[in-house]
C-alpha cells in the first residue's frame, strides 16, 4: 500500500506591518522532494488554498536548485478545509514564521490534529511547524502536546532573528505551558525528536532528520 502524506502549510504572507512572511521553502522541499523519492502519494493542503506563499527570507545566491524548483508545487494547493484524516497515514507540518499566525486558531487543522493523534497515525512538524500544536486538545479536553517530547523553534534562534517582538507567542515557551518537554539543541544546529508517532524537529536544518527517522517508521 502506497503511504499518504497530507502536508499542510501555512497560508500568511505578513508579520507585522511590512514583513513578508510564509513557508520557509527548504523545509517544505526538503521534505516534499524526499517523500516523491520514496514514491509516497502526498496532498500539498494549506490553510486557505490556493497558492501558498513562500517566505522571501528562506531563498538565497546558495539556495540549491532543486529547492527553488519545488515552489512550483505550491502554485495551487488543496484548501485545508477540503481535505479529511482518513484518507492519509501522516500529517506534515513543515514551518515558517507564517504558521505562527494562522496555524494555532485554526479548528480545522485542530480537528485534524486531534484525529491523527487519536487514530495513533503519524504528527509529523519542524521548526514553526509545531506552532499547530499549541491549538489542539484531545477528547479528553488535555492539550495534545501535554507529557509529550517536542522539538521546536526555540526562544534564543527567535531572538536572533530578531523577528521575536513580531510574533504572538514565542514558540518554544507556549509549549512548555501546555506541558511538553521541549528537548534544544543549540541554535541552528539539527535536532529531532521522536516521542511515539509525534516526530518533531528544531529548525530549517532539521528537516532532513525528521524526514529520516519518518521513512524508517513507516518501513
Amino acid at each position: 500500500m502506497t503511504k499518504k502524506i497530507l502536508m499542510v502549510l501555512t497560508s500568511a504572507d505578513q508579520m507585522g506591518d511590512d514583513k513578508p512572511t510564509g513557508t520557509w521553502l527548504s523545509e517544505f522541499a526538503d521534505a516534499y522532494l524526499e517523500f516523491q523519492k520514496q514514491g509516497y502519494d502526498v496532498t500539498i493542503s494549506s490553510i486557505k488554498g490556493g497558492k501558498a506563499p513562500v517566505d522571501p527570507g528562506s531563498i538565497d545566491e546558495n539556495t540549491p536548485q532543486e529547492i527553488l524548483d519545488a515552489e512550483k508545487y505550491l502554485a495551487d494547493t488543496v484548501s485545508i478545509e477540503e481535505v479529511e484524516m482518513g484518507n492519509y497515514d501522516v500529517i506534515f507540518l513543515p514551518g515558517g514564521h507564517g504558521t505562527m499566525f494562522d496555524f494555532p486558531e485554526n479548528k480545522k487543522l485542530q480537528s485534524l490534529l486531534r484525529e491523527f493523534t487519536e487514530a495513533d497515525k503519524y504528527v509529523v512538524s519542524v521548526c514553526h511547524g509545531p506552532a499547530g500544536l499549541v491549538g489542539p486538545t484531545l477528547s479528553n479536553g488535555e492539550p495534545l502536546v501535554k507529557g509529550k517530547r517536542v522539538s521546536a523553534f526555540t526562544d534564543a534562534e527567535e531572538r536572533d532573528t530578531t523577528f521575536d517582538s513580531l510574533m504572538p507567542f514565542l514558540l518554544e515557551s507556549k509549549l512548555r505551558e501546555l506541558g511538553a518537554t521541549v528537548e534544544t539543541a543549540p541554535n541552528w544546529s539539527e535536532k529531532s525528536v521522536v516521542d511515539g508517532k509525534l516526530i518533531t524537529g528544531q529548525n530549517p536544518q532539521s528537516t532532513p532528520l525528521v524526514v529520516k527517522e519518518l521513512i524508517k517508521q513507516l518501513g
